[in-house]
């Protein structure tokens, strides 16, 4: 409840916390079934190290949701901040995904990249508590980073369009305002001077994003 308040605040949506645990919850379930079915099978648990079918320590699964939890919505965090700030500028939320993805996905992926190659080290463990939490949290990591982060939530936000960033309006006022980076808050208390530097250098900004992008 916690982060979907904070998630409220800072993306200003209420559709966005809420698709963001469930996607949370499809990478965690994908994790659940593989360890599962890894280690309660003859020949899978046998690839993995341990002689034969194993169950399941009963603090695995918790320990998997409690670290997933907190790496996707880091990842969560940083690809919406991209997809909201371009929503603002333009208005488009097609637009705006598409932007978000490009600046994020080679991010997103090498760090779950990382992660995976070390979870995957914690395999090699002889103890086999080791070995399911480090088999399970490279699958949700991985699943995370690639398939939610990559494909389902770009595509849920394309198909929700502006309806995806919609806050009641009492909400809207009973809620403060909170900016992740502090560009909102900066923003208002811009004075006119600044205000007319930064729509100088816009043009020079949108230029040089077209020659990156070509």
């Amino acid at each position: 409840m916690l982060s979907l308040f904070f998630l409220l605040l800072a993306f200003r949506s209420l559709l966005v916390p809420l698709k963001a645990v469930v996607m949370n919850v499809f990478s965690i379930l994908a994790a659940f079934g593989v360890v599962t079915y890894a280690f309660n099978h003859d020949w899978t648990a046998r690839l993995i190290g341990p002689e034969g079918p194993i169950p399941i320590v009963y603090f695995v699964p918790l320990m998997m949701f409690a670290t997933l939890f907190g790496l996707s919505m880091d990842y969560e965090v940083f690809l919406m901040t991209h997809v909201r700030e371009q929503w603002k500028e333009t208005n488009d939320p097609r637009e705006a995904v598409v932007h978000g993805l490009a600046s994020t996905a080679r991010v997103i992926t090498s760090a779950a990249m990382i992660m995976v190659s070390v979870f995957l080290a914690f395999v090699i463990n002889g103890a086999p508590t080791v070995k399911q939490f480090g088999l399970g949290m490279a699958v949700a990591v991985a699943v995370d980073a690639t398939v939610v982060r990559c494909v389902l939530v770009p595509a849920i936000m394309s198909l929700l369009g502006s309806s995806g960033w919609w806050l009641p309006n009492w909400m809207e006022r009973a809620t403060p305002k909170f900016s992740i980076e502090g560009n909102e808050w900066f923003a208002e208390h811009e004075t006119p001077a600044e205000q007319a530097n930064a729509l100088q250098e816009e043009p020079e900004v949108h230029h040089e994003r077209r020659r990156t992008t070509e």
